[in-house]
């Protein structure tokens, strides 16, 4: 589990329009938390040799509430359904845990990332202005129900 954590922290580093969070943070995500369910799903390449994406999920079943936090493709790999799949796979662990809706938030710019999300089911349901860094930059707020 270490070498995938790795894997998907160098991934991650490598793709400028991933949210950049702390080794701890993708750590945690596949730790326990009191009243919240994560998981931490990857995709490798056809050789196995080298992970080409990664998606974490969340759910808090009390609220019935998940979150898609973050998905990632390597730029070669993308454009081949990796992406369509981690988040299809990420969306029926949440229902299979009882969320009845799932939400996440993308770079306004993403055009890519949001034309895969409305395929998928998600609408535009609000704005958080300023929410990244690094380039700074207003965050969609997508919805669908599981």
């Amino acid at each position: 589990m270490t070498q995938d954590l790795s894997a998907v922290v160098a991934l991650e580093r490598a793709i400028a329009e991933a949210p950049h969070w702390a080794e701890e943070e993708y750590a945690a995500s596949i730790g326990g938390q009191v009243g919240v369910l994560r998981v931490l799903l990857v995709a490798e390449a056809m050789d196995g040799e080298r992970l080409v994406g990664f998606a974490v999920g969340k759910v808090i079943p009390a609220a019935e509430l998940a979150e898609l936090e973050s998905v990632a493709v390597e730029s070669g790999a993308r454009r081949f359904g990796v992406g369509r799949r981690l988040c299809e796979a990420v969306a029926e662990w949440c229902r299979e845990k009882g969320a009845k809706d799932l939400e996440l938030e993308v770079r306004e710019s993403n055009a890519g990332a949001i034309l895969l999300y409305e395929r998928l089911g998600f609408a535009v349901a609000g704005r958080r202005a300023g929410y990244y860094r690094g380039p700074d930059e207003d965050a969609l707020l997508m919805q669908m129900s599981l």
